[in-house]
């Protein structure tokens, strides 16, 4: 397999796990609490690494406590960072509120004065991937690294979600892929069922567009005019923080490997259930072997 190059946003999450959201502001005691990694191109970065990817996050953060704890916990799990730049300022944390239901609440804050410069990042490295995911995070190293995968015929994937739409009339001419949130296609194509949606954004450019709807499934079109649904996978939900940054990395990862958009999207369902089952954006994430056992005892 290839290796896969992330662009994207990475992040130290505070995770407070409580038996309900309140009805009014007041004071709420956590069940749990926990510190782990989040941003949604470092978990889907981590994401193809336990899968067993070779896989390169192209990202910035803060010179501060948590920008460390951010390349530690990416460094552990198998994700190259050598491109994950360190600048004046504080890194992106979220604190995330977690209800019994698996529901959750972030809040996000990060340095918008940080430097989006992005010249110096090694472009030449994608003639050689096997694809590039970008969370539109980061929009001057996306449109560089883009327009160089076109050049060299490598697969582009969009993780189109709330915060990076703005600039999807842009970006989806360049992309290959477009997968989008349920509040993001809505956002961007309101007041119209999700298969015309798909049409349209089939017409600004991709080969592939795509809608996660949490348990409703994957909602996908292409343009040979193939078209498909992907039905959830139906397990115990114990937070679904970085559900759909899974599926993005599952997806990207099995596009890397030259599987199907059908395959692609059985896999990124599987893995995106799969990390529901724990809490935190990435302590669910399966290996490639712990996949292959969940996909082997069928759909539940």
């Amino acid at each position: 397999m290839k290796p896969v190059i992330v662009v994207g946003h990475a992040a130290l999450d505070r995770v407070y796990r409580i038996a309900a959201f309140p009805p009014e502001p007041t004071k709420v005691r956590a069940l749990e609490h926990l510190e782990c990694g989040g941003g949604m191109g470092a978990n889907a970065a981590v994401a193809i690494a336990r899968l067993g990817g070779t896989v390169e996050l192209w990202s910035r953060v803060g010179k501060d406590d948590a920008g460390v704890k951010i390349r530690k916990l990416l460094e552990a799990d198998g994700v190259g960072t050598i491109c994950v730049r360190a600048y004046d300022g504080r890194s992106a944390t979220s604190a995330v509120l977690v209800d019994a239901k698996g529901e959750r609440l972030v809040v996000s804050d990060r340095d918008r004065a940080m430097s989006m410069e992005a010249g110096w990042l090694p472009y030449d490295k994608i003639d050689v991937a096997g694809a590039v995911l970008s969370d539109l995070r980061w929009f001057e190293a996306t449109r560089l690294a883009f327009h160089r995968a076109r050049q060299a015929g490598v697969p582009t994937v969009i993780d189109a979600d709330l915060g990076g739409g703005d600039q999807l009339p842009e970006f989806l001419p360049l992309a290959d892929y477009a997968i989008f949130s349920a509040p993001e296609i809505e956002r961007f194509l309101p007041g119209a069922p999700d298969d015309e949606r798909l049409k349209r954004v089939l017409e600004l450019g991709v080969l592939h567009a795509g809608v996660t709807r949490g348990a409703k499934g994957y909602f996908w079109r292409n343009r040979s005019g193939a078209s498909g649904h992907q039905a959830a996978f139906v397990v115990e939900v114990v937070d679904t923080t970085g559900a759909g940054d899974a599926f993005h990395g599952a997806f990207t990862w099995a596009l890397a490997r030259g599987l199907g958009d059908a395959q692609c999207a059985l896999i990124a369902s599987a893995v995106a259930a799969m990390k529901c089952r724990n809490l935190g954006a990435r302590a669910g994430l399966p290996t490639l072997s712990e996949l292959e056992a969940f996909l082997a005892a069928g759909p539940s």
